[in-house]
């Protein structure tokens, strides 16, 4: 009767697993299908709440009308404008005036050479409605058209916004299916099975359904900030980590079945060993992205939550649903390399073998070796252009930065993108009269007024986001005490200096809570020090290959000035993962009696393939970004994909690994590892023929 209960336990847990996703998914569903409707892209939703730029924003949203949309328009021809494109000009906007509602009269501004007309026209009819904002320049561009030789472009901070949320709109679809195709076809070749790499794909598309819906969750219940970055990275770890914990979850699992009959005893067995690295290993990811809480940037501080549900979902859906289906499927799903109960795998000669053999030999020499080569590549952050500027974002030029072009060429003398200053109504006119005292000031001229507060907009002799414009931004703010300077240009001020600050605050954080983890983990100081220090290593060295290639082969302007603190969150946490896998299995080594530098040769042949694997496919789906159309995407992308690569085969493979054999049981101090007595015969040294991690 026992053998009975227990027969129809195992045929029913599965079948339980699978009934409670399809409950959760259905749950989900009416949520995940609204996260693209909270997502905001305006750079104000990436500013934090302190600065000056947002404060802005807010009471512009309290004037009369709400949020104006600034936007210019440019009449241009190369030969000179005639008085038929003037007047054409002129009827054109006329016409926009008559069907939208504007502040103020657009007054026409000519270039010194004659070649440019410019109209800077704004209106409140949008307000804070994205989808309004982007309808109102779409008309107008509809409206500003050119012919024969004439040609007109759309610019401004409104049209600039509008070609932003249509690139991160378009990202949602191709990013899923490009990630999605790139899993699947490395695990076609890791599986060498026509069925096998269906099932964690599957599951992983599942995981990221999830993912959107308790997002969402998060954004109504605790007011989580959305953009189309954070949103793309949750997706990307998703797959990148999930398929990584279902590599070293089947590796196991097909171990397992050679030895244990029945699929269901198999895969319990393969969840005792190596769930508990599974386990701390996405523990202590999901632990480093939510030390971008400490962030002030919005931005910044929406990814860490977004970033772990992204590895929790991952996670909950690897190690529940599918061993569930692996169950339900049978060894079948191996074909054609069925794990035959008693049968002994081909063995092959391995790399990481002949890698260990290498380390072992020499360990002070290519600990030194890598040392040097990690430290010369991180020089190349020298060469890291200046940072990103508005202009310069796209991939691909829209209208609007070909209208900021023109508008650059063709008033060189003046500024051509307003900086707004609210000021109190009471000290309207005082402030005015400080603006224009104040150097670098073109012309100052006073907009709206209400609730207590006063709009003026600026015009700086320097161009927009110049170095002069700069110094001007910041004039003002140092004598305008009580007021408030934003636009644009100072929203790109602000987004430095805060990424500046954050990386101050938030690095030392994931530093410090990364390494007491690890020290709980592993029951040492020394195994988590050299872990931090290998992904501090590998993080400056990309950082530093990204210096080399992007001006000089990508043609890039510029760096996002939040590129270091979320490329050093996204490698350290990562990073991090795969030293807990090989660390895990040296541990378990040492604990069974093997001498440390015996264990670290034997964790590298045992879990190198699935490592290699791992870091393969993760450093393939942050690879992904590096095809989308925005530059700080495909900054981002790059150097995590560079990172993951070298912490794969260089830092775990080598540098952890001889510094591991070159310490000895050093390497667990002060834990009792350090202390427990050395075996009186020592194992013998590994074979150089290994058996595949697959």
């Amino acid at each position: 009767m026992g053998a009975v209960g227990t027969s129809a336990r195992r045929r029913g847990v599965p079948w339980l697993v699978l009934g409670l996703w399809i409950v959760a998914l259905v749950a989900v569903s009416p949520f995940a299908s609204k996260l693209a409707d909270v997502q905001r892209d305006r750079a104000v939703d990436y500013l934090p709440a302190s600065a000056d730029s947002t404060q802005v924003a807010k009471i512009q949203e309290r004037l009369p009308g709400g949020e104006a949309t600034e936007m210019v328009v440019v009449y241009h021809r190369d030969a000179g404008l005639t008085s038929a494109d003037k007047a054409a000009a002129a009827a054109q906007i006329q016409r926009i005036a008559g069907e939208h509602r504007l502040t103020g009269e657009p007054q026409g501004v000519p270039s010194r050479d004659g070649t440019t007309l410019m109209y800077p026209i704004a209106s409140t009819e949008p307000g804070t409605d994205e989808e309004a904002r982007d309808l109102l320049v779409n008309d107008v561009r509809d409206v500003a058209q050119g012919t024969d030789g004439l040609s007109v472009e759309v610019g401004g901070a409104g049209a600039l916004a509008t070609d932003a949320s249509e690139v991160y709109n378009s990202l949602d679809g191709p990013l899923l299916y490009t990630t999605a195709a790139v899993v699947a076809l490395l695990l076609i070749i890791i599986y060498r099975s026509p069925f096998l790499w269906l099932v964690p794909l599957a599951v992983a598309g599942l995981a990221d359904y999830l993912s959107m819906g308790v997002a969402y969750g998060l954004n109504q219940g605790f007011g989580t900030s959305v953009s189309g970055q954070s949103s793309g990275i949750m997706t990307i770890l998703v797959f990148g980590a999930g398929t990584d914990y279902a590599l070293l979850l089947v590796s196991r699992y097909r171990e397992e079945l050679r030895r244990i009959e029945r699929p269901y005893d198999a895969m319990v067995a393969a969840l005792k060993g190596c769930g508990p690295a599974v386990l701390a290993s996405s523990g202590t990811v999901a632990a480093g992205l939510l030390c971008l809480l400490a962030a002030d940037l919005n931005s910044s501080r929406g990814m860490g939550p977004l970033g772990t549900v992204g590895v929790l979902c991952a996670l909950v859906a690897m190690l529940t649903l599918l061993p569930a289906v692996l169950v339900l499927l049978g060894r079948r799903v191996f074909w054609p390399l069925v794990p035959r109960l008693g049968s002994t795998p081909k063995a092959r000669r391995s790399l990481f073998t002949a890698m260990g053999s290498s380390a072992g030999r020499r360990p002070l020499t290519v600990l030194a070796g890598g040392a040097v080569l990690l430290g010369a590549l991180a020089l190349g952050t020298l060469g890291l252009p200046g940072n990103l500027k508005q202009e310069d974002s796209f991939t691909s030029k829209p209208d609007a930065v070909a209208a900021m072009e023109t508008l650059a060429e063709a008033y060189p003398e003046r500024g051509t993108q307003p900086i707004s200053v609210i000021t109190p109504e009471d000290r309207a006119e005082a402030t005015l009269a400080s603006i224009r005292d104040t150097r670098g000031v073109d012309s100052a001229q006073e907009g709206r007024t209400g609730d207590g507060w006063t709009e003026i907009s600026v015009l700086a002799t320097a161009a927009p986001q110049s170095a002069g414009e700069t110094a001007t931004i910041e004039a003002l703010r140092d004598r305008l005490d009580g007021s408030y300077v934003g636009g644009a240009s100072a929203e790109q001020l602000d987004l430095k200096d805060t990424n500046a600050r954050d990386r101050l605050v938030v690095v030392p954080i994931v530093l410090l809570s990364v390494l007491l983890i690890l020290v709980v983990l592993l029951r040492s100081l020394v195994a988590p020090l050299i872990l931090v220090a290998a992904v501090v290593a590998v993080w400056a060295a990309a950082l530093g290959i990204g210096g080399l290639v992007f001006e000089p082969l990508f043609g890039f302007e510029g760096t996002d000035p939040g590129l270091g603190l979320l490329s050093f969150v996204f490698l350290v946490a990562l990073g991090v993962d795969y030293g807990i896998f090989l660390m895990h299995r040296m541990r378990e080594e040492c604990l069974n009696g093997a001498e440390p530098a015996s264990a670290a040769l034997t964790a590298l042949r045992t879990t190198g393939g699935v490592i290699a694997s791992a870091g393969l496919v993760l450093a393939a789906t942050f690879a992904v970004l590096t095809n989308m159309p925005l530059v700080q995407l495909v900054e981002l992308g790059f150097v995590i994909a560079v990172g993951v690569l070298l912490d794969t085969f260089l830092v775990r493979t080598y540098l952890v690994t001889s510094a591991s054999v070159a310490l000895g049981r050093k390497v667990w101090w002060p834990g009792p590892l350090f202390r427990r007595p050395v075996p009186p015969v020592p194992p013998k040294e590994p074979e150089r023929v290994a058996v595949s991690a697959n």
